[in-house]
């Protein structure tokens, strides 16, 4: 159900209802993008049932869908496009558009061709835990986390959420780990990481598939390496890659987590929704723990 983990802190004065969330998401969903428009964003039923609900209450944690549609346009068909006109301009006046007019001639072609392009789709899971405060974003990169946060707070009036920040950066968190060869309480290290130097031209080091209990890697940090990916295991049911950044990556539930699960299609969703939030709700908590402990923006 998740594969990455961006996880926030949901501001105090904000509070909403499934109900009213319901509501202001409605008026905000996914439509297809028209015939030359670009991209269009909205949101869609978390259990991929058409004319459901746009948000899901399971186990008293809230699930959403957000739906990210682009027209595909290649460089190298736009160019032609652009030479195409361009060519055309200087046989009807017999000179050879300007800078400007080849940017004028490049927002023509892309216009031309937007009806006839390509379209891709990526779909991005919300997670609230409104008990705890938490939201959590599937994204891959801080940029698609941050197109859903802004999705959000157009959405839903009021919502404001900040990066969990904690006492101890997860770069010299992962440094005293591998140094110490000691993983925090709850966790396992695994085999695969990457280090990179502070400064100048940023030279990385990685290992996949490797032992990390080594000189070799202690050395590079000695040297001023920090690391910036390091696989982890979380009480040997969940694996996954922390970054630098407080990314949580590559989520895998592993051997006998989702045993037993309902196997009926309209009970699915429900029950790996209830097992998945159940299994990474105490694994933030203990990340958060081996990070320091949370701290106020500003601390």
């Amino acid at each position: 159900m998740f594969k990455n983990l961006m996880v926030y802190r949901l501001a105090p004065h904000w509070s909403a209802s499934p109900a009213e969330i319901e509501d202001k998401l409605q008026q905000a969903r996914f439509v297809e993008c028209g015939a030359t428009q670009p991209r269009s964003a909205g949101w869609v039923e978390p259990r991929e049932v058409a004319n459901g609900p746009l948000i899901e209450v399971v186990d008293g944690q809230w699930l959403l869908m957000l739906m990210v549609e682009q027209k595909v346009l290649p460089g190298a068909v736009v160019k032609r496009q652009v030479e195409a006109l361009a060519a055309k301009i200087e046989q009807q006046t017999g000179r050879k558009p300007g800078k400007k007019q080849l940017r004028e001639l490049k927002d023509q072609a892309q216009l031309d061709l937007l009806p006839m392009a390509f379209t891709k789709r990526a779909a991005m899971r919300v997670w609230i835990a409104p008990a705890e405060r938490l939201l959590m974003i599937d994204a891959g990169s801080s940029a698609k986390a941050d197109e859903v946060l802004t999705q959000l707070t157009k959405s839903l009036p009021g919502l404001s959420a900040q990066l969990i920040n904690t006492a101890l950066s997860p770069a010299a968190a992962m440094a005293e780990w591998l140094s110490s060869g000691e993983a925090p309480s709850g966790f396992s290290i695994d085999r695969d990481c990457e280090l990179k130097a502070a400064e100048g031209e940023k030279p990385a080091v990685r290992y996949a598939r490797h032992a990390l209990d080594i000189d070799e890697i202690r050395g590079h940090i000695a040297a001023g390496k920090q690391p910036t990916r390091l696989a982890l295991t979380w009480q040997g049911r969940v694996s996954l890659v922390l970054t630098e950044a407080m990314q949580i990556k590559k989520l895998a539930f592993l051997d006998g987590v989702f045993e037993g699960r309902k196997a009926k299609k309209d009970e699915a969703f429900d029950a790996d929704a209830a097992i998945a939030t159940g299994e990474l709700a105490p694994l933030l908590g203990d990340l958060i723990d081996a990070l320091g402990g949370e701290e106020a923006i500003g601390q």
